[in-house]
């Protein structure tokens, strides 16, 4: 898949997730076999562009290319103006949101919130593009609600804009992640478009994501929640698509040094209180349907030091890969 000078190999792409694709996950999807890794959205306003969760979200130092960077607002020069900043600051693609669920963003009439104005959309739109050198990408859900499903005609607009690519989430913003993603719509704005279109929501396996790129006829598909925890299920998706064949779950030992990488990266990039602190959810994300998981997560949420949490999720590792039960301490 192409979007503008960069081609997107493989086709499958780690959607943006607030709190969660941080430069240390997007790096290990890479590296694990993601084509394409976007960030969580920045914002728009810059009053806040210095403070330090923008200036984490903002660095971009040693990422592979291309670095996408997603950006969330209403309005449009402020739009562009971040996109400017962004990309001074290394981003090769801007990303916008349409799709974010979330209340708090949908109340600021952000993400979502977005599709109910058509003519917003479209000045959004055509200011992020030509304020740009790079290409520019949208995401979006597939309506507001169930009475108004207007992804089609937001895709249309998206393309007469200049948009290089378009990202669909299956759902309408009120199901948030509830309920089935809607392939079909996905389906007829693929039908529709010349640019790129990535198929997202509920793709978890390789062969969901080959039955909803056959469903679809996207470009690529976008792989989010499933990959929290699992961040090696983008290169399992890709082996299946390139080769029919479906690799093996990792073993536990490969796990942990997986998720003890991460840790350490985490802990390097946010400073040792805070990484430990972000790193929690991680750990759960990981040690999920795991034997003791409940205890592993009430001992090693307890660990205040780097240390400690390395060394805890070790230990628990080594104990389910050797076949025992995992002794859990006190954290230190």
């Amino acid at each position: 898949m192409q979007i503008g000078p960069y081609r997107i190999e493989p086709r499958v792409i780690l959607a943006p997730m607030a709190g969660v694709t941080d430069k240390p996950f997007r790096q290990l999807c890479k590296r694990l076999g993601a084509g394409l890794a976007v960030s969580e959205m920045t914002t728009s306003d810059p009053r806040f562009w210095n403070t330090r969760k923008s200036l984490h979200r903002m660095d971009h130092e040693g990422e592979p290319d291309p670095v996408s960077v997603q950006i969330a607002g209403t309005v449009p020069a402020v739009m562009a103006e971040a996109a400017r900043h962004n990309a001074d600051q290394g981003a090769q693609i801007i990303d916008i949101n349409m799709g974010c669920p979330a209340k708090k963003v949908c109340n600021a009439w952000a993400g979502s919130a977005l599709m109910q104005d058509e003519a917003l959309v479209a000045r959004i739109l055509s200011a992020v593009v030509a304020a740009v050198d790079v290409p520019v990408t949208l995401k979006i859900r597939t309506g507001w609600d169930a009475r108004h499903r207007n992804a089609p005609t937001i895709a249309r607009i998206a393309e007469d804009s200049g948009i290089a690519a378009l990202a669909v989430h299956g759902r309408t913003r009120d199901q948030q992640y509830a309920g089935v993603a809607e392939y079909d719509t996905i389906a007829a704005i693929k039908a529709q478009l010349r640019i790129p279109v990535i198929a997202n929501g509920d793709i978890d396996t390789p062969r969901k994501a080959r039955q909803v790129l056959d469903r679809t006829g996207a470009d690529a598909v976008m792989v989010g929640r499933a990959a929290q925890g699992r961040p090696w299920l983008l290169g399992e998706i890709a082996q299946f698509l390139a080769t029919g064949e479906e690799r093996a779950p990792p073993p536990l030992d490969e796990v942990r040094d997986v998720l003890l990488g991460h840790l350490e990266a985490l802990h390097a990039f946010y400073g040792e209180q805070a990484g430990v602190r972000i790193a929690r959810k991680h750990l759960g994300w990981y040690a999920k349907d795991r034997p003791e998981n409940a205890a592993f997560r009430s001992v090693v949420n307890r660990a205040e030091t780097a240390e400690a949490q390395l060394r805890l999720t070790r230990e628990y590792f080594d104990a389910l890969a050797a076949g025992v039960p995992p002794e859990l301490p006190a954290a230190a």
